[in-house]
């Protein structure tokens, strides 16, 4: 078997590691404000932490989910030689962007104004958390230019000069967080708004380099003869549009069921609460790995599907299951070797630690569902195939997975245990049926084009 899908995993890999790194840069972004508000501001704005990001991050996704629209059209016009079609997408998604950035900075400014006071939280967390929300809400507009530039340059393989401004993106926030939060070289101590201050900065900063480097490199002048801002088209806009928001969907979905808990959660206690932002922050680091490991999926996926290359379309899926489901393996064994020491990193409350050691036992488990229904969207995405795992995932977190959590938690007294088993059998059923739906995709594609070419001999 190895030898079968070898070229495959070294394929995929290499596409999908500096994506897997820019990916992070997402939630690295959320780890690094978590840390720092964990040692430097205290639980109580810990807290007001986890109520924001899970406000934020539904949102944040919905971005995503649409920029990541232009990713499998590029890689299936590249695949066909059909340069200047890439440009004319690359405006049109530019233009989705910025509108669907701003109309969600809208919606996060009515969010922190009008919903954060009737959520049942505690009175200091609340309060805390509106200004830091009303800054991630900024944030996203630069972060959506940014994601813009990045799916383009990745949908045609260039990955890697996006994961270097990642890294560098995140290295800023880290060293402004501490220098806002803290009050350092005559700056006031700003304390949870500091490192809203610092992701804002981050984001601009990130999203004027990527524009640069796509503008100015000669890799892409070929693609970029056709783009003019100005001339956005509605057709392509909606063929993008098409894609993007069932896939905005599907993360909505999923990410909206973790907020969902981490409000529900909130009722219990300020305590679990901040417990519960450590454990899913780290699930969401290497939810983000999955997502990159997704992300190449939909770009290889789309090459060959392009090129009407069925065969390798499902070796080179596979391979992407294999290589997801060995990752979040090592990275479950990781979270329950260490789920005592890890939440060190975030706090010293023993509180805190005590209930998030406890979460990242069961993270650890629903680590490999995870993994597989990241890829299994990814791949679907990148055949086209989006509106039934949309479905699949509405079906797997909210009528399955929330409710489960609801009741387990809350009616049977498991607490904040009882709401995250909810979560597991959202995931281990989004992953299974996202399986069967492209096995049962790509089986029907493969048996198709071999009849042709049978008819043609």
């Amino acid at each position: 078997m190895f030898h079968k899908y070898k070229f495959h995993y070294r394929d995929n890999l290499t596409l999908a590691i500096p994506v897997v790194i820019s990916q992070l840069g997402h939630t690295l972004v959320q780890t690094s404000d978590t840390i720092i508000v964990g040692h430097f501001a205290g639980t109580i704005s810990l807290a007001a932490v986890s109520l924001s990001n899970s406000i934020f991050i539904v949102l944040m996704m919905i971005g995503m989910g649409i920029s990541y629209g232009l990713t499998p059209l590029i890689a299936q016009h590249n695949g066909r030689d059909n340069f200047a079609e890439c440009g004319r997408l690359l405006s049109n998604s530019l233009f989705i962007n910025l509108i669907t950035g701003i109309v969600l900075f809208l919606f996060t400014f009515f969010c922190s104004v009008f919903l954060l006071g009737h959520l049942h939280q505690t009175l200091a967390v609340a309060s805390q958390a509106k200004p830091f929300l009303v800054l991630l809400g900024v944030s996203i507009i630069p972060m959506l230019v940014f994601n813009t530039f990045k799916q383009f340059a990745e949908g045609l393989g260039f990955t890697r000069q996006a994961m270097m401004i990642s890294i560098w993106g995140n290295v800023l926030n880290v060293i402004l967080g501490i220098v806002f939060v803290k009050g350092m070289f005559c700056i006031s101590p700003m304390g949870i708004k500091g490192v809203g201050y610092s992701t804002l900065i981050d984001r601009c900063v990130m999203a004027i380099v990527m524009a640069f480097y796509v503008f100015r490199s000669a890799n892409f002048k070929k693609y970029l003869t056709s783009f003019v801002l100005r001339h956005v088209d509605r057709l392509r806009a909606i063929q993008i549009f098409r894609i993007g928001a069932p896939v905005a969907l599907q993360y909505t979905f999923e990410i909206s069921a973790f907020s969902g808990a981490a409000v529900i959660i909130g009722t219990i206690g300020y305590h679990e609460q901040a417990a519960h932002q450590i454990a899913i922050n780290m699930a969401s680091i290497t939810y983000m790995m999955a997502s990159g490991l997704s992300a190449a999926a939909a770009i290889k996926s789309g090459n060959y599907f392009g090129s009407k290359d069925h065969l390798k379309l499902r070796h080179s899926a596979i391979s992407s299951y294999h290589i997801v489901l060995v990752f979040m393996g090592v990275t479950a064994c990781i979270f329950a070797s260490f789920n005592h020491i890890l939440p060190w990193i975030y706090t010293s409350d023993k509180s805190v630690i005590i209930i998030a050691s406890q979460l990242l036992i069961i993270a650890a488990v629903f680590q490999l569902f995870d993994g597989a229904q990241a890829v299994g969207l990814g791949i679907l995405r990148g055949m086209g195939d989006v509106n039934i795992p949309t479905i699949i995932t509405f079906v797997a977190y909210w009528i399955i997975g929330l409710p489960i959590g609801y009741v387990l938690g809350i009616h049977f007294h498991l607490g904040v245990v009882g709401v995250w088993y909810g979560l597991v059998s959202g995931l281990m059923a989004a992953s299974g049926l996202l399986f069967l739906r492209f096995h049962f995709i790509s089986k029907k594609h493969y048996n198709q084009s071999r009849l042709f070419i049978e008819q043609q001999d």
